[in-house]
């Protein structure tokens, strides 16, 4: 059994599918220190102009863990959101995919983000067709502390031999300790598909969203590089 272990995101980028798609097992890591501006609160669409950033806002104050972190609902982002989606991308071929998504995103009061993303990448894996179940490390017990240590901790709580790694783990991971815990590590070597998209040349690394919009049930065999 493999094991993936990642922060919970906003509408995340293919390569966060690509590592739920190849795992058993998923667990969204709620349980370590919020980072401001990465990608735990906004992420990227594309756009006439470029690609935009779309920004949850937040209520955090340091060193809050990311379960801890509420959202701040003085600023109605929530509409913003919509209408960035409906003004880029309603004329994508497969928009009336993401309707319901859309919908039942932009119209729920959300208290945190680790709420609001667990739920996100939740309905955006079962939209591409995305089978791996999905934990809350949160609801699942205490683990410790050291990096190292807890995604062991986590592998081991599902019985599982195998963990996979993201694709910068080389550079900050003890190897040595996974080996002593009989742990395989295996690592993420996805390479970003080019699909059409709206708005001209190409643009990488943007949510799935777009992919989704404009590829319908074929994004699956995309992002796996099927085609």
């Amino acid at each position: 059994m493999i094991v993936a272990v990642h922060q919970p995101q906003y509408l995340p980028w293919l390569g966060y599918f690509d590592k739920i798609d190849k795992a058993d097992v998923f667990v969204l890591l709620d349980t370590v220190q919020f980072k401001k501006n990465e990608w735990q609160n906004r992420n990227k669409i594309k756009t006439a102009q470029g690609w935009q950033w779309l920004t949850v806002p937040v209520l955090y104050r340091y060193p809050q863990l990311i379960h801890e972190v509420t959202i701040n609902d003085n600023v109605n982002w929530q509409h913003k959101h919509r209408q960035a989606m409906v003004s880029n991308y309603k004329r994508a071929p497969y928009y009336e995919m993401l309707e319901d998504f859309l919908e039942g995103i932009f119209s729920h009061s959300w208290q945190s983000i680790s709420q609001l993303n667990g739920e996100v990448v939740r309905r955006l894996a079962t939209i591409l067709g995305i089978d791996t179940p999905i934990y809350v490390a949160s609801d699942l017990g205490e683990f410790p502390q050291d990096p190292d240590e807890r995604l062991i901790a986590i592998t081991k709580h599902f019985g599982a031999g195998t963990y996979f790694a993201g694709m910068g783990g080389r550079g900050y991971m003890n190897l040595d300790i996974y080996d002593k815990n009989e742990i395989e590590v295996i690592f993420q070597d996805f390479k970003h598909p080019v699909y059409h998209q709206l708005f001209g040349d190409f643009e990488p690394f943007m949510s799935v969203i777009d992919l989704i919009f404009n590829h319908g049930d074929n994004s699956l065999t995309i992002l796996r590089g099927e085609t």
